[in-house]
């Protein structure tokens, strides 16, 4: 009997070892797999790809989706590495440049702290929207045609408050770096240059937009300013000029807004019939007050010089070839300065912006 016990009591010793070695050896395994992942990239030598996150995508899906490329070999592992690193719910919405040959610690630390594969697209002030929708597309941010289609859109201008037939005016000005979306790029970007305006409308308005009526009639004159002047110290006296003559019910007679009326085949010859041409709504030679719509969209400078124009008596302005302008009271004054500034001017040396 004794020795029965004897022979139970070793068994049981040794499967306790066993069970004991078993189960060490089972974490080594699992830890040997958890090392292998982190240190090991899925492909040697690696391949680029190009990897989208959609915004408010989950991160059990980004995982799965990261699998299904090539460039983690593990999704529940790689979700703990996020959780262990704080970094679950910081994965950027975007488009990242990643490769096969990454460990997943970079793929995260890539898709958490990087912007990106970012695009550039500078739209320079005084540019129509069509304009901007060809640099737009140049840029591959989206295309023309659909950029078209976006700015006369009634549900994104009413999105916006803007009550006018398009975004015309509403599309700043500025140097964009951004990922364009998978879907409907050309709209994201209209939209992203309208919230850029209205961004920089609240440094016109600090106190608060204007009605739309009272905003859109200074957009409008700040896309004449915009037109008539690259030099940005004479646009509140260009704007006093504009203000003036509204005031008197003078005819604006602007080149820039018959040139925007006749429309995208504008061949750059501006004749005598476009300025006797009724059927232009935007021909301010033989219509009273502004025009119908702003005719380029204008900078910050030149909102803000629409939005306070300077206190004056002049009522004409003539470029003087030099980049500025020579600005008079009566049109007896204006018409020698035209004389001398335009008739009698030296074509060599000509020209209507400041270098």
């Amino acid at each position: 009997m004794a020795r029965f016990r004897r022979y139970i009591l070793i068994v049981t010793v040794l499967l306790a070892v066993l069970a004991g070695l078993g189960a060490g050896g089972y974490r080594w395994y699992k830890a040997w797999q958890e090392d292998k992942f982190l240190t090991t990239p899925p492909e040697t030598p690696g391949r680029e790809i190009l990897f989208r996150v959609e915004p408010g995508q989950i991160f059990t899906t980004i995982a799965a989706n990261l699998k299904a490329e090539g460039l983690i070999t593990d999704t529940r592992r790689f979700y703990g590495l996020a959780v262990r690193t704080g970094k679950g719910s910081a994965v950027r919405a975007g488009v990242f440049r990643l490769s096969t040959g990454w460990v997943p610690e970079r793929v995260l630390t890539e898709l958490t702290s990087s912007s990106g594969v970012l695009r550039r697209v500078s739209v320079r002030e005084g540019l129509t929207w069509w304009q901007t929708g060809g640099i737009i597309e140049e840029a591959g941010l989206g295309d023309a045609k659909g950029f078209a289609a976006a700015v006369a859109d009634p549900a994104l201008l009413a999105a916006h408050g803007i009550e006018a037939r398009d975004a015309e005016g509403y599309l700043f000005p500025e140097t964009y770096l951004l990922t364009p979306p998978k879907d409907h790029p050309s709209r994201h970007m209209a939209e992203v240059m309208i919230r850029e305006f209205l961004k920089n409308a609240q440094k016109v308005w600090p106190q608060g937009l204007p009605p739309f009526e009272e905003l859109h009639r200074t957009v409008i004159l700040a896309s004449l300013v915009e037109k008539e002047t690259g030099d940005v110290t004479e646009r509140a006296r260009i704007a006093g000029v504009f203000r003036n003559r509204l005031k008197k019910h003078m005819l604006m007679q602007c080149d820039p807004t018959v040139i925007y009326g006749l429309g995208p085949n504008f061949d750059g010859n501006l004749r005598k019939s476009d300025l006797q041409d009724r059927d232009n709504p935007y021909n301010t030679y033989v219509h009273p007050g502004l025009p119908p719509g702003p005719i380029c969209s204008p900078g910050l400078d030149s909102l803000l010089a629409a939005a306070h124009p300077e206190e004056h008596g002049y009522l004409y302005f003539v470029a003087k070839g030099d980049g500025s302008h020579q600005f008079s009271k009566t049109l007896e004054e204006h018409n020698r300065a035209v004389r001398r500034y335009q008739i009698r001017r030296d074509r060599s040396n000509y020209r209507s912006t400041r270098q």
